[in-house]
């Protein structure tokens, strides 16, 4: 028996591709766009505000990523329950998308210690220069890699919704059964 989730389904698609996109563009755009400023305390100021006015964009996402996926959990419980393989995505999906969202939290604590001395200035965006405070370096450094990991961490969550769109054609459903 099959019932639609359109709703839901578009709130987890929309809100996981925004978040992946959003990311990726911050990473390669923003931080790489304002890396280039003349000025070294422009590269960090810039870039920090271009994040902050993301940032609420971003948790929007999240939170509508986050409401589909419950929704559509609830919607195929039935087939959730009866498909091993649905059971297993689904399970290895939340747990990708909760290290996606700590990894967010963290990105953003990095990101508000870098704002907080964007005044020192840098080489680039997620680079110090020589005269760096060791706490904007360990920023900088953890920020370098973190703004690579969210994008990677929601595109595998959105290849995981594909497959689990997949999961859901007549056939798989019914040799879903029984396996």
């Amino acid at each position: 028996m099959s019932q639609r989730n359109t709703f839901v389904r578009s709130l987890h698609d929309l809100g996981a591709a925004a978040w992946f996109g959003g990311t990726l563009m911050g990473a390669v755009g923003l931080n790489g766009g304002t890396a280039e400023a003349k000025d070294p305390v422009e590269r960090l100021r810039l870039s920090s505000i271009g994040w902050a006015k993301w940032a609420p964009v971003q948790w929007a996402a999240i939170i509508a990523h986050g409401i589909g996926g419950v929704g559509l959990i609830v919607g195929n419980k039935s087939r959730l329950g009866g498909q091993p393989s649905s059971r297993r995505n689904t399970v290895v999906k939340s747990v990708v998308t909760l290290a996606a969202v700590g990894a967010t939290v963290w990105s953003g604590i990095e990101g508000g210690i870098m704002a907080k001395n964007a005044e020192q200035g840098a080489e680039g965006v997620t680079e110090p220069d020589a005269t760096s405070s060791k706490t904007l370096a360990a920023a900088q450094k953890k920020q370098k890699a973190l703004q690579f990991v969210i994008p990677v961490l929601t595109g595998v969550v959105l290849v995981m919704g594909a497959q689990q769109g997949e999961q859901q054609r007549p056939l798989a459903g019914l040799l879903g059964w029984r396996r």
